[in-house]
């Protein structure tokens, strides 16, 4: 493959195996408990190269897997065998002459975007962390800091170059394939292989955004609860108040009986300007705090997800779950709680690694999107709700304990909301919700995926994420 292929790459393409010092790098994922197994690395030098990589592969009908940061929760992931077609060195950002859009290559991630376009007087829209690749988040979606003002991240991509299951490299928007544009926004990875795309870009706004960490006592979970739903107001959240995060963690320096509740806020703007939003917690005691004004792009460091936050790390087994809420049901909310305060007691070890975890964006721009205007189904969820345990082995007994766990916190989530249908950000999803649950219970919308599937990709190349179409 190195030879064969290799001599019709560009220049700054790389192939290599298992023995190359490359290749731990390379291939490393954030999620070890269901990983994709390499044979083999194509490291491409441009874009050209994908379409070429593609093509050699199905040649020999070799399966493929495009991948830029290595992240992903799915177990499906674990079914791949096959060529990595890596795309880390496509990280080109070029801001457009009309200062309304910036084309950005398939490597980069929001880190590095938002830094970019902010030292150029730019922000876009992203996803919370910035370790995460921007394409893939976009194709599932894509929730972040500035949904409020101005959508998703899928509902500001104008278009996509793909590369497509046969090997075919085209211009995807509203008017070339615009019934393919339709689905790469919100089932994006099951229809190829982006190399490029254009997104939005505003203004920068104002120099600053406030944050402010709370670190409370679990008999504050009601007062803390009962103040973030008077905030977020049943998806009525302030543009400005961008998000909010919180979990229920293990920390034994503080409390070894029970797990704490950590929070944190970012606002878009300054402190004074976001004190009235605050003070209901403010007027909760912490157990700790921090707070402070900084530029957009150290937001995400304030708020722990920065590449450099433990929650960025790549090699770690993890199991997740993840289903979306409108409001907060706080009786719910203590049942999660105190049956955690059981498994510190039952299972301290899976305990110890374990986050419950509440994300609470801004969501006024997402929610006046037309619904049927792309794949992603669920715009009425306000809160994005997932849980996520680092296990210390994937043996089977923990793997299946921690399965239970996070299969009953998602029970007592959806016992909170019994008139909703369960529902599954696919970004987040692991792979064992359903069909409807990922993509949506609208029949229309499965149908109409399923017929573009059987148009792009009817040999179903690309499987390994999520996909609409299963296979054994």
């Amino acid at each position: 493959m190195q030879k064969e292929l290799g001599s019709q790459l560009s220049k700054d393409a790389v192939i290599f195996g298992p023995e190359d010092p490359l290749f731990g790098d390379a291939t490393s994922r954030w999620n070890t408990l269901f990983e994709p197994t390499f044979e083999m690395v194509v490291l491409v030098g441009d874009e050209s190269d994908v379409q070429k990589t593609v093509l050699f592969c199905n040649e020999r009908d070799i399966p493929f897997l495009a991948a830029s940061h290595n992240h992903g929760f799915t177990q499906s992931l674990g079914s791949f065998r096959g060529v990595q077609i890596n795309l880390s060195q496509l990280d080109n950002i070029a801001i457009q002459a009309d200062s309304k859009s910036a084309w950005l290559s398939a490597g980069v991630n929001a880190g590095r975007v938002t830094r970019h376009l902010w030292e150029n007087g730019y922000v876009t829209t992203t996803g919370s962390c910035d370790c995460v690749g921007l394409v893939g988040v976009g194709l599932g979606g894509g929730h972040g800091r500035h949904e409020g003002l101005y959508g998703m991240i899928s509902d500001n991509m104008l278009q996509f170059n793909v590369v497509l299951a046969d090997g075919q490299a085209i211009r995807v928007n509203g008017t070339n394939h615009p019934e393919l544009f339709w689905a790469m926004r919100g089932a994006g990875h099951n229809f190829g292989i982006v190399t490029s795309f254009e997104l939005r870009v505003w203004p920068r706004g104002p120099d600053t955004w406030h944050y402010h960490n709370y670190v409370w006592h679990g008999n504050d979970l009601e007062a803390v609860f009962t103040a973030l739903n008077e905030l977020h107001q049943n998806g009525s959240t302030p543009v400005n108040m961008a998000l909010n995060y919180g979990t229920f963690v293990v920390r034994p320096d503080i409390d070894n009986r029970q797990p704490v509740i950590v929070w944190t806020f970012a606002y878009r703007g300054t402190s004074e300007a976001a004190s009235p939003y605050l003070a209901p917690f403010n007027a909760i005691t912490p157990l700790l705090q921090s707070s402070g004004d900084v530029p957009y792009p150290e937001i995400s460091k304030a708020q722990s997800t920065d590449e450099s936050s433990a929650i960025c790390q790549h090699g770690k087994n993890r199991m997740t779950m993840t289903i979306g809420l409108q409001t907060y049901n706080t009786t719910s909310e203590r049942r999660i709680f105190d049956d955690f305060a059981r498994m510190m007691v039952s299972q301290p070890e899976l305990a110890a690694g374990a986050a419950i975890i509440h994300e609470g964006y801004s969501t006024k721009a997402a929610q006046e999107r037309d619904p049927d205007s792309s794949a992603y189904p669920f715009r009425q969820d306000h809160h994005l709700m997932a849980m996520q345990i680092i296990l210390s082995s994937r043996s089977d007994s923990v793997v299946a304990t921690s399965r239970i766990w996070t299969d009953r916190v998602r029970q007592l989530w959806l016992d909170g909301q019994p008139h909703r249908p369960a529902t599954a950000y696919v970004n987040y999803a692991n792979g064992f919700e359903t069909l409807e649950q990922m993509y949506g219970s609208e029949r229309w919308r499965r149908e109409r995926l399923n017929r573009l599937k059987r148009q792009y990709d009817p040999h179903n190349r690309f499987r390994y994420y999520n996909p609409i179409i299963r296979t054994n």
